[in-house]
């Protein structure tokens, strides 16, 4: 049962440490959204923007999410999409179809990421005076809490 059927959202910087229930916080400089769990139960639920995980588009005016956000890992199980600020309740899924999903997933990572670290012949060099990217850290970190919230 989803208790929050609407989420207003906030672009942050950071991600608070307390979810206010009802909000969806977005950081777009660490590439995540993070919102305390739809059915009430008070979990927080991170979602990153990669390639393999979520994608969120923003209207202007509404925030939406995709693709839907199961929380297998959680007592509730709840499992809702966020469209245009809705939380729509999806249904329920059996263990055997989140652990097609995961194997999914976990293909789709494989595949994406073994590709990306392949050097190509024709990428130009990067200057040797690129900048390093500081939040590189907390992006790996952030995606190994979701792996594991996933799992």
């Amino acid at each position: 049962m989803i208790r929050y059927k609407q989420l207003q959202h906030q672009f942050v910087q950071y991600i608070p440490q307390g979810l206010a229930p009802g909000v969806l916080y977005i950081s777009m400089e660490y590439g995540t959204a993070a919102h305390s769990c739809c059915c009430g139960c008070g979990e927080p639920v991170v979602t990153p923007f990669t390639p393999t995980d979520w994608k969120m588009s923003y209207d202007g005016e509404t925030v939406s999410l995709s693709p839907s956000i199961g929380n297998w890992a959680l007592a509730c199980r709840s499992h809702y999409v966020i469209d245009h600020g809705c939380v729509l309740e999806a249904g329920s899924w059996t263990d055997k179809q989140v652990a097609t999903e995961r194997r999914r997933d976990r293909a789709a990572k494989a595949r994406h990421y073994d590709a990306a670290s392949a050097p190509e012949a024709a990428a130009p060099p990067k200057p040797a005076s690129a900048p390093q990217t500081e939040n590189a850290g907390l992006l790996s970190r952030i995606r190994g809490w979701t792996v594991r919230l996933r799992s």
